[in-house]
């Protein structure tokens, strides 16, 4: 990470925010530009966007990412659990951060959330070179850099960032600062959907942060990774406990009670973190 992109842990950000009352619950939704062959990922998307604003909770976003940009809605099943869990977190006095973009799910989960519980609760991050390729041409606007982004009524609030790092260390640091139940959510996505949720996890293993991360396995879509945290246990390369540190939900509504009930693991690394 460049200078100017170190991410910061989560005891530090909480004691710069110590003087601003009990926070609101903050997720992160990592997930795919694309809709997917199946339309359970869509419909997962809105009733996760739904999910949220039933129980109050606000988006958060990181960049859509994975998929290709423009692709349609071709899983109406995934995007109905997408807008499902937007209303659902509408109602949990809670935000959502997302990577920003109009297309695939995330454009779905945030859409979900803002039409129920307004712009304010949805927060998107992306970086500069992707803001035109993660966007429908729907709906836009023109900000004071001169960049199309998301039309705010629709999608929230944008913030447009030089990279990727720097994306998702604001994205991580909006959680650490967040209330109880904050934490991290993987949709169905692609490399990058991947990896984001893995860094996060890291992150956890090492002490950085105690925020949980959840699965949200549609259709079995996270079954490989599943076994394969069961089989790195077996083979000693993750503590048994820590395989737990990434928990496997099925529903929207399951992964924000798994986040809620989040139980830090007894095996992390006892580390001493500031800005790393």
């Amino acid at each position: 990470m460049t200078a100017d992109s170190t991410i910061t842990s989560q005891a530090s950000v909480a004691a710069q925010n110590a003087s601003n009352g009990q926070p609101r619950t903050k997720i992160c939704v990592y997930c795919g530009s694309a809709p997917g062959a199946s339309p359970a990922h869509i419909e997962a998307a809105r009733a996760l966007g739904k999910a949220m604003a039933e129980n109050n909770i606000d988006l958060g976003e990181s960049l859509p990412r994975g998929g290709s940009p423009g692709c349609r809605d071709k899983h109406p099943a995934l995007t109905a659990v997408l807008r499902a869990y937007a209303a659902m977190t509408s109602k949990l006095t809670s935000d959502i951060v997302y990577g920003g973009g109009t297309v695939g799910l995330m454009g779905e989960v945030a859409k979900s959330l803002c039409a129920i519980n307004g712009p304010d609760s949805v927060h998107g991050i992306i970086p500069e070179a992707l803001v035109k390729y993660e966007r429908d041409g729907t709906y836009g606007t023109v900000n004071e850099h001169n960049h199309i982004v998301p039309e705010e009524a629709v999608y929230g609030r944008t913030t447009v960032v030089k990279d990727m790092h720097t994306r998702k260390k604001l994205m991580a640091e909006e959680v650490f600062a967040g209330g109880p139940g904050s934490g991290f959510i993987g949709l169905s996505g692609g490399f990058g959907t991947m990896e984001e949720i893995f860094e996060t996890t890291t992150w956890n293993q090492l002490g950085i942060h105690n925020r949980g991360i959840v699965l949200l396995n549609i259709e079995g879509y996270w079954d490989g990774i599943v076994q394969w945290m069961d089989r790195a246990a077996e083979q000693g390369f993750v503590k048994p406990a820590n395989k737990n540190i990434l928990v496997n939900a099925d529903t929207p509504e399951g992964a924000i009670k798994a986040l809620r009930e989040y139980k830090v693991s007894d095996a992390i690394y006892q580390l001493q973190w500031g800005s790393q």
